[in-house]
Order: structure tokens, then C-alpha cells, then sequence
């Protein structure tokens, strides 16, 4: 029982916009695009190749396939190290202000690391 209310009161003391319930809603939204992610990167994987790759059909397919395991390794990526974060209590703090990150954010996009002021100053930036 003690430990459960060490990890409660942790979990609340850096993330107290959030509630238990929403905790465990983010941690299963991410399980879920965790899953979803592996799965398309072993679809993606197991994609026939083209017998000849110089025609530009195969080509650009091979290019798409490979832009998509990408993206799909990249947002794999976000969504362990998300759940990595509510693992070690830390989840839901902005990496730039250490401000909470706004749960409608989170919500929206549960791996987030930054909240949206934060974000549009990053992308600004680019």
C-alpha cells in the first residue's frame, strides 16, 4: 500500500493536472500506438521488393516504403520514450520549461514533450 501511494503522490506532485485515470488513459493510448507502430514497420518490412529496381515505379515505392518506416521508427521512438517518462514519473513536463504540458495536449498527442508554447516556438525556430 505504501508504495502505491509514493507512486501516486509522485505521479501528482510532477504531473497535477493529470489525474490517475487520465495517467492510465495516455499510458494505454501509448501501449496501443506502440503496437500499431511495430506492426506497420514489420508490414513494412515484409512489403515484396521489385524484381528490377531502376524502374521509377519501383523506385519511387521503395522510396515511399522507406520515408514510411521512418516516420514510423521515428514515432515509435517518441511513444517509448513517453512511456519511459510516465515509467519513471516524470511524464507530462515540458523538456524546455518544465511547465506542465496542457492535458488537452496530451490528450491530443500523448508522447508530446514540450507544451504548445514551447512547440510553436520550436517550430518557429526551423
Amino acid at each position: 500500500m505504501v508504495n502505491h501511494q509514493t507512486i501516486g503522490n509522485r505521479a501528482a506532485h510532477l504531473s497535477p493536472h493529470l489525474s490517475p485515470e487520465d495517467l492510465a488513459a495516455l499510458r494505454e493510448n501509448l501501449r496501443e500506438q506502440r503496437l500499431f507502430r511495430q506492426e506497420q514497420l514489420r508490414q513494412i518490412a515484409a512489403a515484396p521488393h521489385a524484381a528490377d529496381p531502376l524502374l521509377c515505379r519501383s523506385a519511387a515505392q521503395a522510396e515511399v516504403r522507406g520515408k514510411l518506416a521512418a516516420s514510423a521508427c521515428m514515432v515509435l521512438a517518441d511513444v517509448e520514450a513517453a512511456l519511459q517518462r510516465i515509467a519513471e514519473g516524470r511524464y507530462g513536463s515540458c523538456h524546455l520549461c518544465r511547465r506542465p504540458v496542457e492535458r488537452e495536449r496530451l490528450m491530443i498527442v500523448p508522447q508530446a514533450r514540450y507544451c504548445a508554447r514551447c512547440q510553436q516556438v520550436r517550430e518557429a525556430g526551423r
